[in-house]
């Protein structure tokens, strides 16, 4: 057989040529992000300290063009023998085409063409090493049918939010003989988002989980695609009750920056597994949170930015109705400052003010009392605005939904620039503004509201405060994804320590 170099040189010429047949959309859609032959030799040279049999029995459910098959056979040890590889693929341009590659090599690799996720086992294997299709949730048309499978097969209900990778790890269960070892490459996302539960319970209770290495966001390991990702090794064998997991972080699987050892029973407690190892156990520390003092909600989704916000220039242009408006603040990039002050009329001052569609008005109303506003709903249904998928849900297509506005709004993602710098800026709000999802809208609970109208100065001392809070504070409840970008959900601002709102209640008594 030719070297691994050689081989590898043909392989990734084959997959360059395969990846041209597609858009990158197209390849979004479908998951397809080849492994790096670098990142796959890293793998499987890990992967060789977990496996204790000598004769290996492969499974490669998301095969593509051979990537962990080829850096297997290079990396081998001499005391190890494959005695068979399963590989399954379903897209069937790579399929046909790198099953032909591998026809003509002396590799025992039985290439199949189809949907791993609607296949039965063939035979039980001892190891699986796969990077499997990373689909949003929102691309699987069969979504319904692999829950029910899932179910039958092993007794767990997943997530209607799920992405497709959870699917496959979940169905390849059958496939694995007990004490098989499991090796799956997969986007760090499950670690924390509630979709991901499903999956961390199937870790904790149904096999032995022995490592989950997670890589430094901010640089992706693939060119293609940017997404944060993690390494997942486990043992099909019920845990022990004492049983620990290797939580380990940095660009090198064998020798990574930082390394822990948690128990079950701690992450069995723990909604977020992106905490380790860079953090210690939670503490149950009675602390209060944001959640005490604030509702936090997000800023409202107009289904079509371009169409529903608009300048006043363009407003006054169109001769289109201001008072069928309300005045939107602009993408948080788009500030040049936290603290949006007001006009008499509550707009906010600022260089070119935005404003947004908000009409409760039934069309042909608007017909009779605008018909400006009329002729532009109408040039939006030329533009098929109303078939965007937020709009076609409404009562009235053009209806935005209701949020009053907030003295305090945050930008829940971002990137650091500066080291302890949260990403996330809180806004102090004077104006009539909403703002769009690109924010969360904190509304002041009543104990708050009631403080904040008899002392007022205190919403900006909130306000300096927030913004100055460590960042590892605000991202131990947060998420990074890939390329560094950090995100914060609105249960998750609730949950971040507001200890200094009672210090500056207590500061001004």
């Amino acid at each position: 057989m030719n070297s691994f170099n050689d081989l590898n040189a043909q392989r990734l010429d084959l997959q360059v040529f395969l990846d041209a047949k597609k858009s990158l959309l197209e390849r979004n859609k479908l998951g397809q992000f080849a492994t790096p032959s670098s990142l796959a030799t890293d793998i499987i040279q890990e992967t060789f300290k977990f496996v204790e049999q000598k004769n290996i029995k492969l499974l490669e459910p998301s095969i593509g063009t051979g990537s962990f098959v080829l850096s297997l056979l290079d990396s081998l040890p001499k005391d190890l023998n494959i005695d068979r590889i399963i590989g399954v693929e379903k897209d069937p341009v790579i399929g046909e085409a790198s099953r032909d590659f591998y026809k003509n090599l002396s590799i025992n690799l039985d290439y199949i063409v189809d949907d791993f996720t609607s296949l039965a086992p063939i035979q039980q294997v001892n190891l699986i090493l796969a990077n499997p299709p990373y689909v949003r949730h929102h691309y699987i048309p069969n979504k319904l049918e692999l829950g029910i499978k899932v179910f039958d097969e092993i007794g767990i209900k997943v997530s209607g939010l799920a992405g497709l990778y959870i699917y496959f790890i979940l169905l390849s269960h059958k496939w694995l003989e007990n004490e098989g070892i499991a090796c799956w490459l997969i986007p760090s996302e499950f670690l924390d988002v509630n979709y991901g539960n499903k999956l961390k319970e199937y870790l904790l209770k149904q096999v032995t989980t022995l490592k989950i290495h997670r890589f430094d966001t901010a640089q992706s390991k693939f060119s293609d695609a940017l997404v944060s990702s993690t390494v997942i090794w486990y043992k099909n064998a019920l845990p022990s009750k004492d049983h620990h997991i290797n939580f380990t972080f940095g660009e090198s699987i064998s020798a990574p920056t930082l390394s822990k050892e948690v128990s079950s029973d701690v992450l069995l407690n723990e909604r977020k597994w992106s905490r380790f190892p860079q953090n210690d156990v939670r503490q149950n520390v009675d602390f209060p949170t944001l959640k005490d003092y604030f509702r936090v909600s997000r800023g409202i989704a107009t289904g079509e930015n371009t169409f529903f916000i608009l300048n006043k220039d363009e407003i006054l242009e169109r001769n289109l109705p201001l008072e069928q408006f309300r005045p939107i603040l602009p993408r948080p990039k788009e500030l040049k400052s936290l603290y949006i002050t007001a006009d008499e009329q509550g707009f906010p001052l600022l260089e070119k003010p935005l404003f947004v569609l908000d009409t409760n008005l039934e069309i042909d109303e608007i017909k009779t009392a605008y018909p400006s506003l009329y002729d532009y709903l109408q040039e939006g249904i030329d533009k098929e605005v109303h078939k965007r998928h937020l709009c076609k849900k409404r009562k009235a297509w053009y209806f935005q939904e209701q949020r009053k506005s907030s003295a305090f709004y945050c930008s829940y993602m971002g990137r650091s620039k500066e080291s302890g710098k949260s990403p996330f800026k809180f806004l102090f709000n004077e104006s009539k503004a909403i703002v769009n999802n690109s924010y969360l809208i904190l509304y002041p609970l009543p104990n708050l509201e009631k403080l904040l109208c008899d002392k007022p100065h205190l919403a900006k001392e909130i306000v300096n405060k927030l913004n100055s809070l460590d960042s590892a504070l605000m991202m131990d409840e947060g998420r990074t994804y890939g390329g560094g970008m950090q995100k914060i959900e609105p249960k998750e601002l609730g949950n971040v320590n507001a200890s200094f709102i009672n210090e500056l209640i207590a500061q001004d008594l």
